[in-house]
C-alpha cells in the first residue's frame, strides 16, 4: 500500500457503532486486524473520509436480505388494456369505464384502445370523442399520459394512477437551482 494513503486520516467507527475517532490508515487496518474485521470506507467524500470496522461478508448478506426484503413488498405496476368500438353503446361504455377505474385504482395504468374496422376509420373523431368521455369520467383517479394517437388502426390513450395536481407536483420546476451538499469538518 502507498505510504501517503497509510498517512491519511481517517474517522474510525466501531462495529457497534462507537466512534473511535481520527486515527491513520494504518492505525484503524492495525485495530481492524486484531478484532478479525474488515475496514471499509462508508463516506469517502466528507473531510476526514469515514471508515467503519465491521464484517464485510455479514454486511454484504444483510444488505442483500434487506434487498430481498424491499422487493418482496414492492408493487409494480402493469399496463392494462381496455379496448372499445366506435359503435360501442352507452351502458357498455360505463361498465368498461368502471372496470378501468378498478384497475387505476389498484396503481396499473390502463391503456384505453379504440379499434377502428372497416369504413369506420374515416372518423376518427368518433374515437377521441369516446376517449375524451372516459378521461373525463376517470379524471378524479387518473390522469393524461399519453393523449389519443392513431396507431394503424386502433386510438390509443395511456391513463396513469393519480389526479392531475398530483401528476404536476412530479415534475421539478425548471427554475429553481439545486440544493448543493455542505460539507463539514469534524474534529477529534
Amino acid at each position: 500500500m502507498n505510504e501517503r494513503i497509510r498517512a491519511r486520516e481517517i474517522l474510525v467507527i466501531a462495529d457497534n457503532g462507537e466512534r473511535l475517532g481520527v486515527m491513520t490508515v494504518a492505525q484503524a487496518l492495525e485495530r481492524a486486524r486484531e478484532l478479525s474485521l474488515d475496514l471499509v470506507e462508508v463516506a469517502p467524500n466528507v473531510v476526514p473520509p469515514v471508515c467503519r470496522i465491521l464484517d464485510y461478508g455479514k454486511y454484504k448478506y444483510e444488505q442483500s436480505k434487506k434487498d430481498r426484503e424491499s422487493k418482496k413488498h414492492a408493487r409494480h405496476s402493469e399496463l392494462r388494456e381496455v379496448r372499445f368500438k366506435p359503435k360501442i353503446g352507452p351502458h357498455d361504455l360505463a361498465a368498461k369505464a368502471k372496470k378501468a377505474e378498478q384497475f387505476l385504482r389498484a396503481g396499473d395504468k390502463v391503456k384505453m384502445s379504440v379499434m377502428f374496422r372497416g369504413r369506420e376509420i374515416t372518423h376518427p373523431d368518433i374515437g377521441r370523442g369516446i376517449l375524451d368521455r372516459v378521461a373525463d369520467r376517470l379524471k378524479d383517479v387518473s390522469f393524461v399520459e399519453k393523449p389519443p394517437t392513431m396507431e394503424g388502426r386502433f386510438m390509443n390513450m395511456i391513463l396513469a394512477p393519480g389526479s392531475q395536481k398530483t401528476a404536476k407536483r412530479e415534475t421539478p420546476p425548471a427554475t429553481e437551482p439545486e440544493a448543493q451538499p455542505v460539507e463539514t469538518v469534524t474534529s477529534a
